[in-house]
C-alpha cells in the first residue's frame, strides 16, 4: 500500500521572488512530497511583475533537483484554504523572518484551521535573510542599491530592464 502524497501550499505574491522565499520552499520539500508555490493575485493591487512572469522567475530560480517537486501556479480572487482543499493539500508552509511576521501570521493560521482544518508550518528563515522582503529589494533597487545576493540572478536582470 502507497502512502498518498504529502503536499503542501507556500502562498504568496512572489514580487519578485527572493533568496529568502527559495530557501523555505526548499526547506519545505524537505517535510513534504510536494511543494504548490501558490502565487496569489490581488486584482485591486497592481505589481511589479504580471503574474505570468512572477511564476517564470519562480520556475527559473529553483535548483535543477528541486524542480519535480516544486510546482508553480496561480491563483486569484479565493481564499487560500481554498486552494488548499482544491490540490488536496494538507499544509501551508509559511516562512517567518522575526515576531512581527509571527504577529501577523498567527491569526490567518488560526483563522485557515478553523475553516478547513489545514495546519500551517512556519519554517524562520535564515538569520542571513531575515532583513529581505520583496518590497524592501524593490525600494532598494529603485534607488541604486546593490541586492545582488537577495534575490535570484534572474529577478536581478528581470528588475534591472525595467
Amino acid at each position: 500500500m502507497t502512502r498518498p502524497t504529502r503536499r503542501c501550499v507556500c502562498p504568496g505574491s512572489f514580487d519578485p521572488v527572493t533568496n529568502g522565499h527559495l530557501d523555505v520552499i526548499a526547506r519545505a520539500t524537505a517535510l513534504f512530497d510536494e511543494v504548490v508555490v501558490a502565487i496569489l493575485h490581488n486584482p485591486a493591487k497592481r505589481g511589479t511583475f504580471p503574474v505570468e512572469r512572477r511564476m517564470e522567475l519562480v520556475r527559473e530560480a529553483l535548483p535543477s533537483d528541486l524542480a519535480d517537486r516544486v510546482r508553480v501556479e496561480a491563483f486569484a480572487d479565493r481564499l487560500l484554504v481554498d486552494v488548499c482543499r482544491d490540490l488536496d493539500a494538507g499544509a501551508i508552509v509559511k516562512g517567518l523572518r522575526g515576531g512581527t511576521d509571527f504577529a501577523y501570521e498567527l491569526p490567518m493560521a488560526r483563522m485557515n484551521r478553523h475553516l478547513t482544518g489545514v495546519e500551517t508550518v512556519f519554517l524562520p528563515g535564515d538569520p542571513g535573510l531575515e532583513h529581505v522582503s520583496s518590497s524592501l529589494v524593490k525600494e532598494v533597487h529603485r534607488y541604486g542599491g546593490d541586492i545582488s545576493g537577495l534575490v535570484p540572478d534572474g529577478v536581478l536582470a528581470a528588475l534591472r530592464a525595467l
